[in-house]
């Protein structure tokens, strides 16, 4: 008996310790998505507003992880045996859904653009993705302690993840465009991004499912 309420126990500092660290990581990555979507639609790049579109699942990513925390910390009744626990699971496969629809959305964007590449700031566009990327980096490594202990955690920290790799795209895109004017190399990362999200995507599903 005392070794179960000691386990019930362990379980509840676990989940604090979750909230905790997804409630900070939620806060720095609205924060700068904000400053990205700004910063996007200033320089005409899509690469960077695909990293802030992807850097939106993060933030859905996290609130819902969230959410799905305390809905898990109800008691279970007659219907619920299990609890709520379940919700998390849920919650992972609709991280997934965001993550397919944003790579749609890119892939889309990037087709209309391909004919006509608007004229990229790539100074501002270099600076806001080295931010990011330093973003990602400090949200992953808030994160990487809860990914053994909830799948919705490790949902979100993949997530956070494959946006740090996009960031890293879109600071190589700015510098190359910077150094040769070659405009189109915008639309070229933020393909390139699209795809990256794609395969982390049916990852996430099939863990999910």
């Amino acid at each position: 008996m005392s070794e179960h309420a000691g386990h019930d126990h362990s379980h509840a500092v676990v989940t604090e310790g979750n909230a905790k660290k997804l409630t900070f990581a939620l806060a720095l990555t609205t924060t700068f998505l904000i400053v990205e979507v700004i910063a996007g639609f200033l320089t005409q790049s899509l690469a960077l507003l695909s990293d802030a579109a992807h850097m939106f699942t993060d933030a859905a990513a996290l609130a819902v992880a969230l959410i799905a925390i305390k809905i898990g910390k109800l008691p279970a009744d007659d219907k619920r045996t299990f609890g709520y626990q379940r919700f998390e699971i849920l919650a992972a496969l609709f991280n997934a859904l965001m993550l397919f629809l944003v790579a749609v959305y890119i892939l889309y964007e990037a087709y209309v653009r391909f004919s006509q590449p608007p004229e990229i700031q790539s100074q501002g566009m270099l600076i806001v993705a080295v931010l990011g990327l330093i973003i990602n980096l400090i949200a992953m490594k808030i994160l990487m302690s809860g990914v053994e202990d909830s799948l919705n955690v490790k949902g979100a920290y993949l997530e956070v993840l494959s946006d740090a790799l996009g960031s890293v795209g879109v600071i190589f895109g700015a510098v190359l465009i910077y150094l040769t004017q070659w405009v189109w190399v915008d639309t070229l990362v933020a393909v390139f991004i699209g795809m990256w999200v794609l395969p982390r995507t049916w990852l996430l599903l099939k863990q999910s499912i």
